[in-house]
């Protein structure tokens, strides 16, 4: 077969625009980030993230999220992190508080974080405190943005309590520090997965289970429960987005600038989704007939005053480790009374 000069040069062109074209819309830099569960609200920010990085280097810095614990289980994300094999992770404080102890502060009851706006504010002035940063860098890590969770409460089924009274005996779905507290106030915190909730207020296990809203309603809580607190407050829990350090410094200029300036996007979509959350919420409570339960001055102020020496004691255990817990939780308090 006869193979003209002018097919040769057509072909070379077209393999040529090819290679241009694998060029142009190759990333330069790729990062992969490790998450759990599928796509949510609880990630939506880290989407966004992702949407506004692209943008911002025309494709050539590309974020990949990565779920279902593909890379990583979501325990073990800040030990990847760790030793690079990733560059960016969700973790929650809770998960491994040895490991992070700084972060812990705020999953202490009581904190008063009325919303996810202060949520973010506080978490954004801890990540920038010195040991905090001491603390992650332990791991080649640090962090770029909080996971803002709303305050659990307690949705339960049974006598609608309406004092700390109430609660004394009560078995409740309830972690960490809020468990501590409720233990304080004579309740029961008994360890029951998520998934396994809905069926254990149904058949009386447990009374009350504390969740964020959306948790209430992705593992239909609110369909056995009779009453919902709805300003008790408790606390919740710190889950930062982090990225290994090595990574961020090997990163160009622009590539930072572009990641850093998505951080407050990212934040804002997710109030914007956190939202959306709320107008189901609302509705959900009423068309159930669910009594929400304000507590009294008087009764919050009894709750916080057994919530005092839960902070008191992480203050001791995290100073006898090397912390400066004691400024650490005065930051906080300060930074959420501003």
């Amino acid at each position: 077969m006869l193979f003209s000069l002018k097919s040769a040069t057509a072909v070379s062109a077209a393999a040529l625009s090819l290679v241009f074209a694998t060029e142009t819309f190759a990333a330069d830099v790729t990062w992969n980030v490790s998450l759990w569960g599928k796509r949510r609200a609880f990630t939506e920010h880290v989407e966004k993230l992702a949407e506004e990085v692209s943008a911002k280097t025309d494709g050539k810095f590309e974020i990949k999220l990565q779920y279902g614990e593909a890379l990583s289980k979501s325990r073990e994300n800040l030990d990847g992190i760790s030793f690079g094999a990733f560059e960016m992770a969700q973790i929650c404080a809770s998960y491994h508080p040895d490991k992070n102890p700084s972060l812990t502060v705020l999953e202490l009851p009581f904190l008063g974080v009325k919303d996810l706006d202060q949520e973010i504010k506080v978490s954004m002035k801890l990540y920038e405190h010195p040991a905090v940063k001491e603390d992650l860098g332990r791991w080649n890590a640090q962090a770029l943005m909080p996971s803002p969770m709303p305050q659990y409460n307690f949705a339960g089924k049974g006598d609608v309590p309406s004092s700390i009274s109430d609660f004394d005996g009560m078995r409740v779905r309830a972690l960490g520090g809020i468990g501590q507290l409720m233990e304080s106030v004579g309740a029961v915190p008994t360890s029951v997965t998520a998934s396994e909730t809905y069926q254990a207020i149904d058949s009386g296990t447990v009374a009350a289970a504390s969740f964020a809203p959306h948790a209430h309603l992705s593992f239909k809580v609110v369909e056995v429960a009779n009453w919902w607190t709805k300003n008790l407050n408790p606390g919740t829990v710190q889950c930062p987005v982090i990225v290994n350090i090595d990574a961020y410094n090997a990163l160009p200029d622009d590539f930072k600038a572009a990641l850093d300036s998505s951080v407050e996007p990212a934040l804002a979509h997710y109030l914007e989704t956190y939202d959306k959350v709320y107008e189901k919420w609302w509705p959900e409570l009423e068309s159930r007939g669910v009594t929400q339960v304000e507590f009294s001055d008087a009764e919050l102020a009894a709750f916080a005053e057994k919530a005092g020496p839960i902070q008191a004691a992480w203050v001791e255990e995290q100073s006898a480790n090397g912390l400066p817990a004691q400024d650490i939780l005065d930051m906080v308090k300060s930074t959420l009374a501003e």
